[in-house]
């Protein structure tokens, strides 16, 4: 933090002070260095985008000194999600915290496939089961796009429900949600059936831990990893998954970009599951695995 601190004079404009943290960044390894400075001086400041660019504004010694400590914390690789603490999913803007996994633009494809499967959204009155719910964006983007459907939010992790929970409050949802702390359907009635039951849930091999970009290694190990090949939690979801949706409910849970035809063949074993699919994603990857309870 000292040399950062150091680096900048004692008094600078936003319009420098935004170009030398880009090159901070970029000389630290940051990919996206120009809009990861920008959006950590916006946060920081409290300004929007126009008017980080068109301020003439000084930045103060102390805020200097704050805004070191930020800096420093991303070129440690700390996720630039946890240290301005929210992120943006479906354009909408959700808190996060380490308790939970920072949004994936790839996980808004199961959203696109949940609403393709409803055919009256505005009127679809039946309830889903979200599993793994983290921070709670799935759940809470489909309350805001099925205005009469109930959901429940599962999680193990009692940090993550609190900020799923505040993700509801935030998105005007809170009374459509029902947060359950669980492992998995441990909470859940056998009696219960739900018209679609989706998750994003752990797939990421043990295996390959030691390979991953080093901001992972702030993301909650537990949302992450699922045995030695990234399939015990999805194993788990796809036996079980049967006998609480109703007939002709929908099972849709995001899987890596590598394990499309191991949860097909799972997918294939279960008798009551039929229209089996595997869907890539944006970049041609395998990214969900669907299917319909007879």
């Amino acid at each position: 933090m000292s040399k950062l601190r150091d680096f900048w004079p004692q008094a600078i404009k936003v319009g420098e002070l935004f170009r030398q943290t880009a090159e901070q960044l970029r000389l630290g390894g940051i990919a996206e260095a120009q809009l990861e400075s920008e959006l950590l001086l916006r946060n920081f400041l409290g300004l929007n985008r126009v008017e980080m660019h068109l301020t003439d504004r000084d930045v103060t010694p102390g805020e200097l000194t704050e805004f070191a400590v930020l800096v420093s914390r991303r070129l440690s690789r700390e996720p630039l999600a946890y240290i301005i603490g929210e992120w943006e999913f479906w354009a909408l803007t959700f808190a996060v915290s380490p308790a939970v996994l920072i949004p994936r633009p790839e996980t808004e494809r199961l959203i696109e496939e949940v609403l393709a499967r409803i055919v009256e959204p505005a009127t679809f009155a039946g309830t889903i089961l979200d599993l793994g719910s983290g921070s709670g964006v799935i759940p809470v983007v489909l309350a805001r796009e099925l205005p009469q459907a109930r959901l429940i939010g599962v999680d193990i992790s009692p940090a993550a429900l609190t900020v799923a929970a505040e993700n509801a409050q935030r998105h005007g949802v809170a009374g459509r949600i029902t947060w359950l702390l669980a492992d998995w359907f441990s909470a859940l009635d056998h009696g219960a059936h739900f018209s679609l039951i989706v998750s994003n849930p752990p797939y990421v091999a043990e295996a390959s831990r030691h390979t991953l970009q080093p901001e992972l290694t702030y993301e909650p190990s537990q949302a992450l990893f699922a045995g030695g090949d990234g399939l015990d939690d999805i194993r788990r979801l796809i036996c079980q998954s049967p006998a609480f949706l109703a007939p002709g409910g929908w099972f849709i849970m995001e899987i890596g970009y590598d394990q499309g035809r191991f949860v097909e063949a799972l997918l294939v074993a279960q008798p009551d599951l039929a229209s089996i699919a595997i869907i890539k994603d944006y970049a041609g990857l395998d990214r969900l695995a669907v299917a319909r309870k007879t």
